[in-house]
């Protein structure tokens, strides 16, 4: 390469670094267990060696995972992938054929009463009695637990932001609301640990961000999360660790933005003879290139560089694969690497299980 050549690269070339804002300045500290702010180190939920066969076909193989104090736990599968079987058998309504589950230290199997005294459960869009006010259908279910009176009705109400509301009858409620009602009823046993299965669910997106708030609170206060959701994206800005299942088994369990960081990312190209450069992309080994619907680089990416060739790269490979193109005489105005997403991660391994 000329002094000439390299001068130019250096002029043109620029290496930005898209990273995730992470959704809560305390997720680092807080997501990976056991760590600093988890006063006993005892997980909340310790799931161990779970198994579950019907009719002599295994269907739950080797499920483990454990969600610790404060902890929002994202649980990713898709359809048929054991999701729901699995919150099936953490609040007891089907019993697991092998392993453990201990809620708050306590075994389900041996000890179910203890176990389900310390859960919430919010499966989908919560059923409540739409011709009464809110604060009367918390009565109607606080009646179904002793040592439950009004100071703790007034409690939850509060946690949930329903004060001006809760008088009023439940059918003029809108979802987000009925959701925050169904919150409210789950933690009137004050759970160590709450589950709530697709919340998101039939929410526009101003319920949607309003419920992604109210969740990161919830965890401020110690509760632990335990959340499924089908909305990657969501679940990206919403928890602190991730557990992805498909076909019965858990396939990765971590931080977000570290099991983000083990997936490839792109590295988007403009040059100044764009077809040239692809060709010559085409033909290295230590890269691949994307076609339109096949990459899944974010958009705000793709605006910042209009009809850029997306590829990904060797790391170690990258300088060589840049100074090949200017040796060629292409000129070089942006490389940028482009971390992925939940959803690259989360496809990328579900693909390779389906296989």
């Amino acid at each position: 390469m000329s002094e000439r050549q390299k001068e130019r690269t250096c002029m043109t070339i620029d290496y930005p670094v898209r990273k995730r804002t992470p959704s809560r300045p305390s997720a680092a500290a807080r997501s990976a267990a056991p760590q600093a702010g988890v006063a006993s180190g005892e997980p909340v939920l310790d799931v161990r060696g779970l198994k579950k066969k019907i009719r002599r076909k295994w269907i739950i193989h080797e499920v483990g995972f454990q969600v610790y104090p404060g902890e929002i736990f994202g649980f990713l599968g898709p359809n048929g992938s054991g999701k729901t079987t699995t919150i099936r058998m953490l609040v007891d309504l089907i019993k697991p054929t092998e392993g453990e589950i201990r809620i708050g230290g306590h075994d389900l199997g041996r000890d179910p009463e203890k176990a389900l005294a310390e859960v919430g459960c919010i499966v989908e869009n919560p059923e409540m009695y739409p011709y009464l006010t809110g604060w009367e259908n918390l009565e109607q279910f606080a009646r179904m637990q002793p040592g439950i009176g009004e100071d703790r009705i007034r409690e939850v109400v509060a946690i949930v932001r329903l004060e001006d509301r809760i008088h009023d009858k439940v059918r003029t409620y809108s979802l987000g609301m009925r959701q925050r009602l169904g919150i409210a009823q789950a933690l009137l046993g004050s759970p160590k640990l709450l589950i709530l299965d697709e919340p998101t669910n039939g929410l526009d997106p101003k319920g949607i961000k309003e419920l992604r708030e109210f969740i990161r609170m919830l965890s401020e206060t110690g509760l632990s999360l335990f959340i499924s959701s089908h909305l990657l994206s969501e679940i990206q800005l919403m928890c602190d660790r991730v557990a992805i299942i498909s076909e019965g088994r858990v396939l990765s369990v971590g931080r977000v933005d570290e099991l983000v960081g083990q997936a490839a990312s792109y590295v988007m190209w403009q040059t100044d003879r764009q077809e040239e450069a692809r060709a010559l992309l085409a033909e290295q080994p230590s890269v691949r290139l994307y076609g339109e619907d096949e990459h899944r680089v974010d958009e705000s990416a793709l605006a910042h560089l209009p009809g850029a060739i997306v590829t990904t790269v060797d790391d170690e490979a990258l300088p060589d694969v840049v100074e090949l193109l200017v040796r060629r005489g292409i000129g070089i105005e942006a490389v940028q690497r482009v971390a992925p997403t939940l959803e690259e991660l989360f496809l990328r391994l579900t693909e390779v299980e389906a296989r």
